[in-house]
Formats: structure tokens, C-alpha cells, sequence
């Protein structure tokens, strides 16, 4: 892959801002090079740019190298500089699958790309042909995500390898439920295909919703571009230190991903009673996807008795269906209790 030919002219030709912390990194006696407030330590220093020690603790959980890695304020930024480093404004466009996560539009509408949007199947599987045969040559990137949302299906890894190896741009496959899925990730392809992007958070199986840390998973060559154009210190020193804090409790990561995956079943038994239950899709996150009678009407029903769950009715193959997150086992028995309310 010509990953220069997929490039902006004007990212290319980018120097990038140089920080203090950028130009020297490590230890010393006294540091007056960046303008910093000598008191208050250390929340007076600039954070290390490139998350190293950080980074160098998730190669270890992920397998991979740390220059592979790159850390994002959630995984909104780096599905942004994607389309910041390959997509041309009114010129590019990329090929996505529908319905899937929002912010795969909303980051083209921002930088005005054309979205290409294939249909799933009515079973929510998607066609890696279908999506090659949308693309042209201003196609640059290919947005796939499994598990899906809203839909919670893990897609066929057939398929999706099938669209790596025959499409000619990037293909971004957004793992951000892959921890509650049966099937592994694809960063074990990471070496073999260049033109695969992999997303994963911190958000859903860590627990970490709050500190807002994505990654993104790539080779060294686009890292190298990622941290060309982002921001300096997009990664605050707060953020740094807690998520290096909660690496080292892996274990209490596996407890919580098998306790959620026990509840989401004991979920949908629960759910299949209710009458007004039409069908509840298959799930490989930490959510289900549920078909209803009336469901905005059971909606605003829970809201009113202070449970919040996201009304997906007006979404493509999502009629009349609501999403639910898979809660604690109290909060799960409050949501049941509450519809049995309703019988």
C-alpha cells in the first residue's frame, strides 16, 4: 500500500509543531525549557506528548508494539484524523456500513466528506463486496464496526478480511465491544495487512467512560502521521495517571466483562416473558438490542420511573426497538421489576 498516495498533499507537506516536552524527554535536575509554573508538581509540568509509559503498559495487555498504539480523547479523535489525514474536503468520499455508530457521519459532515452508506442484510451481516463495489478511486477509507452498534453483532471475519485485502484506501474496523464477543480481535492481522486501523476504548469493559481514552491500533507509519497532526497534548496528565493506575487491574477487568456477559443472558431470558416483547437480537457486546410493541411508549414509561435506556425506532432496520445497556445485576432487577409493572 502507497500510504503517501492516500495522504493530503497538505499533510504531507505539514511540519508538525514541535512542544518542549516533544524535544526532550526523560529526567533532569531542572526543567525551564516549556514556561511552566515551577510549583504545584506535578500538575504544573506538560504531560508526555506520547503517552509513553502508558503506551508501553497496553502493548503488553494487547500484544503488540507501542509504536503501533495511539491514544485519543476517546475514540472520537482518532476517527477525526482519519478523515483530517486522508480525506480531501468535497473531493473524497468513504464507504461505511448502515445503521452503525453516529460518529463515523458526524466526523465526515465535519470535514465535509461524502458517506457512502451500504445497507446490512436483515440479519445485520454486511457484504464486504457490496461495500468494495461502492468505493472509486477517491475512496480512502472503509468504517466497519464489530461489534456493532447499534446493532450488537459481531461481523463475519471472512467478510471483513475479504474487504482488507481487495480495498485500496484504509479500512477502520471499530472495536469498541470486542471484550463482551466470543470471537477475537483482529489485532492479530495487524502485521500483515497495512491498511487496517483498529479502534478499541477504555470506555466499556475498563470502566473508564469518564477519562475519555481511546485507541487506535495501526502501523508505525500511520501512528507516525496520527501524532503529526494531532494536537500536542491532547492526553492530559489526570488522564495519564489514572488509566495507568487501572492497567494493572486487568483481572478486575475479565471479572466485570464475565459478569456482564452471565447478566446479558440472564437478561434476555428475563426479557423473552414479557408479551410486548417482539424479538431480542442476538448480542455480542454489552448491550441488546430489543424489538417491542409500543417501545416508545415502554420508553417514556421507564423514563418516568427514572431508567434510561436509548430508543433506537427511528433508526435504519431498527424499528420499534430500544437499546439496552447491561446494567448491574441490582440495576437489571430494577429495569424487570419495573416492567412487570407494565403486564
Amino acid at each position: 500500500m502507497n500510504l503517501d498516495k492516500l495522504l493530503r498533499n497538505n499533510i504531507r507537506n505539514l511540519k508538525p509543531y514541535s512542544s518542549a516536552r516533544d524535544e526532550f524527554s526523560g529526567e533532569a535536575m531542572v526543567f525551564l525549557d516549556a514556561n511552566e509554573n515551577p510549583f504545584n508538581a506535578p500538575y504544573n509540568r506538560y504531560p508526555d506528548p506520547l503517552q509513553r509509559e502508558l503506551k508501553d503498559k497496553i502493548a503488553v495487555i494487547k500484544k503488540c508494539k507501542a509504536k503501533q498504539i495511539f491514544l485519543g480523547n476517546g475514540s472520537d479523535e482518532p476517527i477525526d484524523l482519519l478523515f483530517r489525514a486522508f480525506c480531501e474536503p468535497g473531493n473524497d468520499n468513504i464507504v461505511s456500513i448502515d445503521p452503525t455508530y453516529g460518529m463515523y457521519q458526524v466526523a465526515a459532515d465535519i470535514n465535509n466528506i461524502e458517506v457512502r452508506k451500504i445497507k446490512l442484510k436483515e440479519d445485520y451481516s454486511f457484504s464486504a463486496k457490496e461495500l468494495l463495489d461502492a468505493a472509486d478511486e477517491k475512496t480512502k477509507l472503509a468504517f466497519v464496526c464489530s461489534p456493532n452498534n447499534p446493532t450488537a453483532n459481531l461481523m463475519d471475519k471472512a467478510e471483513m478480511l475479504q474487504l482488507i485485502e481487495n480495498f485500496n484506501g484504509l479500512v477502520v474496523v471499530d472495536e469498541a465491544y470486542i471484550d463482551f464477543a466470543p470471537g477475537a480481535s483482529l489485532l492479530a492481522e495487524l502485521d500483515k495487512y497495512p491498511n487496517l486501523v483498529i479502534l478499541q476504548t477504555f470506555s466499556k469493559a475498563w470502566g473508564m467512560a469518564g477519562i475519555r481514552l481511546g485507541m487506535a491500533f495501526a502501523s508505525p507509519e500511520i501512528i507516525r502521521i496520527f501524532n503529526k497532526i494531532k494536537y500536542p497534548y491532547n492526553i492530559n496528565i489526570l488522564t495519564q495517571k489514572k488509566a495507568l493506575e487501572l492497567v494493572q487491574q486487568e483481572a478486575d477487568k475479565n471479572a466485570w466483562v464475565e459478569l456482564l456477559i452471565s447478566e446479558r443472558s440472564k437478561l434476555v431470558e428475563l426479557l423473552k416473558a414479557f408479551p410486548f416483547v417482539v424479538k431480542i437480537y442476538p448480542s455480542d457486546a454489552n448491550f441488546l438490542l430489543v424489538k417491542m410493541y409500543d417501545a416508545r411508549g415502554i420508553y417514556d414509561y421507564l423514563v418516568e420511573n427514572g431508567i434510561i435506556v436509548r430508543d433506537r425506532s427511528k433508526v435504519l432496520l431498527c424499528d420499534d426497538s430500544l437499546r439496552i445497556t447491561v446494567g448491574s445485576p441490582e440495576e437489571n432487577e430494577i429495569l424487570i421489576e419495573k416492567l412487570n409493572e407494565l403486564i
